[in-house]
């Protein structure tokens, strides 16, 4: 089985002409595109237009940001790829003044709802257009936009670029080796806990390394984000991100408050793990993927692939097909290594049909379940391929649901046939997934929360920082971690605090599994005849707002009752595991 991913059906190469062909697209339709909307043209006709080249403007970028950010994501020391992709983020510059031109022009399109009627092109991109409308109320003004876009370049921009390099590049020392990051990441996995601990060890060694230049882009970034909010008329930057994240406050204070409550039940499991690992204060933050039990099973990425493709070909035949498709067509970047991004992530081009996943695969059953989930992603894609480009763009909350639903399914299907053994190690398993999403994840928003207050008046330091993590970490873990060892540089080593443009990228994976819990218990209900309702739903995500999309199925996310009835499936399941794991010591 191959373990890269084949990037040659974007282009050749960086020399291969078709890719100057696109760039020259794109800077010639952006201009001329500016100079459409500016004519006077009856609505229809313009309208008509705008969605059109949006769509091909849109596609063309796509395929060439893609391109280098795959590269780069493999092969972080790529100079061709860097050099095109500077290339590409200024000519970004004038498609988006080229986006909010439209948007501004559809803000003052009178009767919309009558003039989408006239045409089936605008009635199938109803939803974007409408969304645009209320979006044109938070333009910045005409006449900084491309200036102010055009300084990002040398700010978030670039900020996000110099993190991507350094952390690319960023080894470690362990064992008289230097080893990339993502391997010795990867190892807070594995059955002996002195690599755990070492592993741990040589990795807050290595941060030290990057630290100061990663304050300064995050204070950057943030600096920059409270900037463009305030200039684009939000109060704060988390209104902003809820707005465009298609999810309205009630819900986020429903899932938050509920969450909160289920801190307590979170930290008996993570105490009843650290007295399984005979640790007597809460668990020392290297020992949180920590295997328990003896049957622990490393798997061979062949072993990953046959495990997925028979649990999903009894579940669901045609995601099964979908992915042997991925697996035999080189969609999936599997191993670590050096220059390499650390972490996951699905990359979905609409216009091609395909997606690309880059995964740090090194054997446990965690890493099976990345795959799971990176092609959750992919299926939720092809899911929307037959909708227009603009109504296939889910919200990030809603774009968690198939990868989440993917991971839940993978996991209680090996636990209804596993051995009492294996089915603790899954057990755990599932709860220590869940506990990131719920509580590391919690942990992330308050930080980023502080990031933001403190960026109001200066650019935090380095000790600042940290301070701020291991704050964060004591409210969402409290005393389910061991006070002495936990994580105060994680800030530097998530990419997601470092997405120009995305903020709060955080909450959308609380989200994700506790609506994909909602989801994979109809699932459970209903069985085969789910699976159509699914799909449909994976369909409609770009189309509507959170709330609506929910509804569908008849879950309420703003209902603090919902999210408790989601939770409580957890609760049952770490219930299950306390009392597994007082047994197991006792013998």
């Amino acid at each position: 089985m191959e373990s890269t991913w084949d990037l040659s059906v974007f282009y050749s190469g960086f020399d291969d002409p078709a890719l100057r062909s696109d760039i020259e697209t794109i800077r010639t339709m952006t201009a001329q595109g500016v100079e459409m909307v500016k004519q006077d043209l009856p609505a229809l006709q313009k309208l008509e237009s705008i969605v059109s080249t949006l769509e091909s403007l849109t596609n063309k970028l796509f395929r060439a940001f893609m391109f280098c950010q795959l590269t780069l994501a493999a092969d972080a020391e790529n100079r061709e790829a860097f050099r095109t992709l500077e290339e590409l983020s200024a000519l970004n510059v004038d498609a988006q003044v080229f986006q909010s031109t439209c948007t501004r022009y559809i803000g003052t399109v009178e009767e919309l709802d009558a003039v989408i009627a006239q045409s089936s092109i605008l009635k199938a991109n109803a939803f974007v257009l409408q969304e645009a409308k209320q979006q044109a109320a938070h333009m910045l003004p005409e006449s900084m936009e491309k200036w102010m876009l055009r300084m990002s370049l040398s700010g978030s921009d670039s900020f996000q670029k110099l993190r991507d390099q350094l952390m690319g590049t960023l080894t470690v020392e362990m064992d008289g080796k230097t080893l990339p990051l993502p391997a010795v990441r990867g190892m807070a996995h594995d059955p002996d806990p002195d690599v755990r601990k070492r592993a741990y060890e040589a990795e807050m060694a290595a941060y030290p390394k990057v630290a100061l230049p990663m304050a300064f882009c995050l204070g950057g970034m943030k600096g920059e984000a409270i900037t463009m909010c305030e200039a684009k008329g939000y109060p704060d930057v988390l209104t902003q991100q809820l707005e465009e994240s298609r999810m309205d406050k009630e819900t986020m204070d429903a899932m938050l408050e509920a969450c909160r409550e289920a801190l307590p039940d979170m930290r008996r499991y993570l105490r009843a793990k650290a007295r399984l690992l005979g640790h007597k204060d809460g668990l020392p933050f290297y020992d949180l993927f920590a295997p328990v039990g003896s049957d622990i099973k490393k798997y061979t990425a062949e072993e990953a692939r046959d495990l997925l493709l028979a649990t999903f070909g009894k579940a669901h035949p045609a995601m099964a097909e979908f992915m042997k498709h991925a697996f035999d067509n080189r969609w999936i970047d599997m191993y670590p290594h050096e220059g390499k991004e650390g972490g996951a992530f699905c990359s979905e081009n609409h216009e091609m049909g395909i997606s690309r996943i880059l995964t740090n695969f090194v054997g446990s059953f965690s890493d099976v379940s990345t795959l799971a989930h990176e092609l959750g992603h992919a299926w939720h894609a092809r899911c929307m391929q037959n909708l227009p480009l603009l109504m296939a763009q889910p919200p990030m909350p809603l774009a968690e649901t198939a990868s989440t639903f993917n991971e839940t399914l993978l996991a209680h299907t090996v636990l209804d046939t596993a051995e009492p053994e294996q089915a603790f190690n899954l057990l755990e398993g599932i709860l220590m997934e869940s506990t990131q999403s719920v509580v590391d994840i919690y942990s992330r928003f308050l930080f980023e929360n502080a990031v933001f207050e403190a960026r109001k008046t200066h650019t935090p330091a380095v000790e600042e920082l940290r301070e701020m993590m291991l704050a964060a970490q004591e409210e969402a873990y409290g005393n389910g971690l061991a006070a002495d060892v936990r994580h105060p540089d994680m800030w530097i080593n998530k990419v997601h605090y470092y997405l120009g443009g995305i903020h709060y990228y955080n909450f959308p994976y609380t989200f994700g599994l506790l609506f994909g819990l909602g989801v994979y218990q109809l699932y459970r209900e209903q069985g085969a005849a789910f699976l159509p309702k699914y799909d449909a739903l994976l369909s409609r995500c770009g189309s509507d707002n959170v709330a609506n999309v929910a509804k569908s199925l008849g879950i309420d996310v703003h209902s603090v009752d919902y999210w408790r009835s989601a939770l409580a499936v957890l609760r049952g399941e770490i219930d299950e595991f306390e009392a597994l794991a007082a047994k197991r010591e006792k013998q």
